[in-house]
Order: C-alpha cells, then structure tokens, then sequence
C-alpha cells in the first residue's frame, strides 16, 4: 500500500452472543485474507460473546482491537473500509445506507431463523455478500472475502 492509506475491516454482533463469528475473523485465514487484501487494521464488536481474541495478529502489518460494546458504533462504521455483520436488521440497514462494502454472517444457531432470510434476499439483489461462520475465509465463491 504505496499511499499508507488504513484500511480497517469493521465486525459487529450487535447486542447478542455470535463466539462463532469473533473465531471465524480472528482466524489466522481469515486475518490472512484480509491483509492480501490490502487491509491494515480489524476492530471487532464482540458483544455478549465469551470468546476474546488475540490482539497479536502475528503478522505485525494487520492491527487487532477488540470491545464489548459501545454507546453507538456509528463512528466505526463509518470509518470502515469493510464491514463484516451479524444479520441484524438495524446494522444491516445502517451498513447500505452508508454505502460500506458488507458480509452478512448469519448466525445458525438462533431459533426462527428471519435473519438468514433477510440476509439471503440482500446478496440476491447483489447489495452485500453472505457467508456463514465456517466459510467466512474460503477463497471460492461470489459471497466471501475474495470477492470485495
């Protein structure tokens, strides 16, 4: 990156528990893929979870900062190059009206599941990307990192 631009991926689990999505982007592909990207910093909202990531990314061009929650997320949000998200409605709406690139991660294990729905009728109408936890770093489809 000649220009020395940051470049920050924003993760949100809004107010709920999702530990499968704070593992899944502080994995060491995921972190990987990132910076092949041209990434330089990850800030992850990690709610109710009880998974806390490594602020050590290994790789000391990738920068990793973590918090539970915040008074509003707007700021980074709006700062983000890239914003990864549960499927929450109100992240979800606030992420397109900003014009952020978006990865829908849907959380599977919620009971009623209206979220996948939401998320899947997005990515047909090509205005984000899903993914689930478990592919959220694979490298070979139209709705994961590669892609953005």
């Amino acid at each position: 990156m000649a220009d020395r631009e940051h470049r920050t991926v924003f993760v949100t689990v809004g107010t709920t528990c999702f530990d499968a999505l704070v593992m899944a982007v502080a994995s060491p592909e995921v972190k990987k893929a990132l910076l092949q990207k041209g990434y330089s910093n990850l800030v992850i909202q990690m709610g109710r979870g009880t998974y806390v990531p490594s602020k050590v990314s290994g790789n000391a061009t990738l920068q990793v900062d973590h918090f539970t929650f915040s008074p509003s997320i707007a700021d980074n949000m709006g700062t983000a190059s890239l914003v990864i998200s549960h499927a929450g409605s109100g992240s979800v709406f606030e992420t397109l009206r900003l014009g952020k690139p978006l990865i829908v991660v849907v959380n599977e294990d919620l009971m009623d599941n209206h979220q996948s729905e939401l998320a899947e009728e997005f990515a047909e109408r090509k205005h984000l990307f899903c993914a689930r936890p478990q592919t959220l770093g694979e490298g070979n489809g139209p709705r994961d990192t590669s892609s953005l």
